[in-house]
C-alpha cells in the first residue's frame, strides 16, 4: 500500500509540475519527456531569423550546417541555435534520462533481457544444488544462526542457503548472482507465508539486510575510479566497507526490535565477531598491498569466487550424480530446467520493474527531482554543511531510485571536481553503501505478487538515510 501510494505521489506530481510548467511558459515543449534520450539537448525556445541578436543570425548563416554552438564560457550555459525548416532551433542543457516511452524500450532491452539470462543461468545451477544436496547441507549448517535472525522460517528450510549465496554475492560485489540468489530466496519464503500478498517478518528481515548493501570489494567503484584516473582508486575501499556494515547493522537492529529478535543469543553475537574479525584482517591485508597489488587483488578475488561457486556445484553434482538419476532426471536437465524458471521469474517482474522505471524517469525529466535536491542542498548550505559535500548530495537523493541515474552523478562528480575531491569520493561511498530501494522492492517483492509490503520500505529509506548521514562523517574523518 506504502508503495502503491508513493509510486502514485510521483507519477502524478510529475505530470502536474510538467503541466503547469507548459502553460507557465517555464518549459517551451514537453515532448523531451516523453520521447526524448538521456544526454539529448533540451528544446527552449524556436524563433524566426529576424527576431534574434544580428551577431548570431549571421553566425548561423556564415555556418556551414547553419548551427551555431554558444558555449559556458560566453552566458554561463550551452546554447545551441540550429536554422531548420525557415525556424531557428534553441536547445540549452541536456536531459538527465530517457523520456517515458524510450525507459519502455530500455526497461526490456537493456534491464530485463539481460537479467533474465542471468536469472536463467544462475536458477539452472540453484537446481542443480538443490537435486545434489548442496543446498540442504548448507542449510542445514547455518540454521543455528539462521532460525535466530528469522525465527519464522523453519530449521534447515531451503531458503537459508539460498539468502546466504544472496549475501556472499552482495557482499563480494557480485551484482548479477546476487539477484538470482535472492529471487529464489523470495520464493522460498513465500512458500511458508501465510498471508500471500502480504510481506512475511522473514521476506523484511531478508529484504532489509540485503538492500543494506554491505560491501566487501567495491570492484565497480573502484573501477570508475581507476577510469578517472584516481591517484588511488581503491582509497575509498574501507570506507565503503564501514559504511555499508553500519548500514547492514542498522537494518538489522530496526527490523529485529520491530519483530522482537533476541539480540543476546550467543551465536548472533558470535558470528558478528566473525564477521568483524574477517573485515578486519581482509583490511589489514589489503593495506599492506601496494598500488597494482590493491587494484590486482579487488579485480580478481570476487571473480574467482563466483568461479569456485560455479566450479563447485558441477563437480558437486557430477559426484552426487546418482541423485539425479533417482529424480528421473541429469545434470544438464536439471539444469534446463531450472533455467526455465528463471525466465519465467524474468517475464514476471518485468511489469514491476517497468512501472517503477517510467515513474522515475517522468520524476527527473519533469524538473522536480532538481528542484528537491537544490533545495535540500540549499538547507544543508545554510546549515553549515560544505559545498564539498553538498555537491555530492545528488548522488544520496538518486541512489534508492536508479542506479544508473547516480553513477551518471558519479561520473559527473569525477570529471567536474577531480576523482581526487572530497566531492568524488564522498559521491562513491555514496553509490557503493546502498542500494536501488525502489528497484529492488519492485523486483523482489513483484517476483512473488506481494502487495502489502508493510513497513519494509519505510525502514529501507531509514537505513538509507543512516548510510547518507554515515557516508558524510566518514568520508570527512577519511579525507
Amino acid at each position: 500500500m506504502v508503495l502503491s501510494r508513493f509510486w502514485l505521489v510521483i507519477f502524478i506530481s510529475s505530470i502536474v509540475f510538467v503541466v503547469v510548467s507548459l502553460f507557465s511558459a517555464n518549459t517551451y515543449t514537453i515532448d523531451y519527456v516523453l520521447n526524448g534520450k538521456k544526454d539529448d539537448p533540451i528544446l527552449i525556445s524556436e524563433k524566426m531569423p529576424e527576431q534574434l541578436p544580428l551577431f548570431i543570425k549571421d553566425s548561423i548563416k556564415n555556418a556551414p550546417d547553419q548551427t551555431m554552438i554558444v558555449n559556458r564560457d560566453t552566458l554561463n550555459a550551452d546554447t545551441t541555435y540550429v536554422f531548420k525548416n525557415k525556424t531557428v532551433k534553441i536547445y540549452s542543457g541536456v536531459q538527465k534520462s530517457d523520456g517515458l516511452l524510450p525507459t519502455c524500450k530500455s526497461t526490456l532491452l537493456d534491464l530485463v533481457l539481460p537479467l533474465m539470462a542471468y536469472l536463467a543461468f544462475f536458477c539452472g545451477l540453484m537446481e542443480l544444488l538443490i537435486i545434489s544436496g548442496a543446498s540442504g547441507k548448507l542449510a542445514k549448517a547455518l540454521s543455528p544462526v539462521f532460525v535466530k535472525v528469522f525465527p519464522s522460517i523453519p530449521k534447515n528450510h531451503p531458503s537459508i542457503s539460498y539468502m546466504t549465496l544472496n549475501f556472499a554475492a552482495n557482499f563480494l560485489g557480485l551484482d548479477s548472482a546476487a539477484t538470482p540468489f535472492g529471487l529464489k530466496a523470495m520464493e522460498s519464503l513465500q512458500e511458508i507465508n501465510p498471508e500471500k500478498d502480504k510481506a512475511s517478518d522473514a521476506q523484511i528481515m531478508f529484504m532489509c539486510l540485503h538492500a543494506s548493501g554491505l560491501t566487501l570489494i567495491a570492484t565497480s567503484i573502484i573501477g570508475y575510479r581507476a577510469a578517472a584516473n584516481a591517484a588511488n582508486p581503491a582509497d575509498v575501499m574501507l570506507p565503503c566497507i564501514i559504511t555499508s556494515f553500519i548500514g547492514t547493522i542498522a537494518a538489522f537492529l530496526i527490523v529485529g526490535i520491530k519483530q522482537k529478535i533476541n539480540f543476546k543469543s550467543a551465536s548472533l553475537v558470535l558470528v558478528l565477531i566473525t564477521l568483524i574479525a574477517a573485515i578486519i584482517g581482509l583490511l589489514m591485508y589489503v593495506n599492506q598491498l601496494d598500488l597494482v597489488g590493491k587494484n590486482y587483488f579487488t579485480s580478481n578475488l570476487s571473480a574467482l569466487i563466483l568461479i569456485a561457486i560455479i566450479a563447485f556445484t558441477l563437480i558437486f553434482s557430477f559426484w552426487n550424480e546418482k541423485k539425479f538419476t533417482a529424480a528421473s532426471t541429469t545434470v544438464f536437465d536439471a539444469f534446463v530446467v531450472g533455467a526455465n524458471n528463471g525466465v519465467k521469474t524474468g517475464v514476471t517482474i518485468f511489469p514491476y520493474v517497468l512501472g517503477m522505471l517510467v515513474a522515475i524517469s517522468l520524476f527527473r525529466n519533469s524538473g522536480l527531482f532538481e528542484i528537491i535536491s537544490n533545495g535540500i542542498a540549499f538547507i544543508f548550505s545554510n546549515m553549515g554543511v560544505s559545498k564539498e559535500i553538498t555537491d555530492a548530495l545528488p548522488v544520496a537523493l538518486l541512489r534508492p531510485f536508479s542506479s544508473a541515474g547516480s553513477r551518471g552523478f558519479l561520473i559527473d562528480s569525477m570529471n567536474t571536481f577531480g576523482p581526487d575531491s572530497l566531492t568524488a569520493r564522498l559521491s562513491s561511498i555514496f553509490q557503493c553503501s546502498a542500494e536501488s530501494t525502489f528497484y529492488v522492492i519492485a523486483v523482489y517483492f513483484g517476483s512473488v505478487n506481494i502487495k502489502n509490503t508493510r513497513y519494509a520500505l519505510g525502514t529501507m529509506l531509514l537505513v538509507d538515510v543512516i548510510c547518507v548521514i554515515t557516508a558524510i562523517f566518514v568520508a570527512s574523518w577519511f579525507f
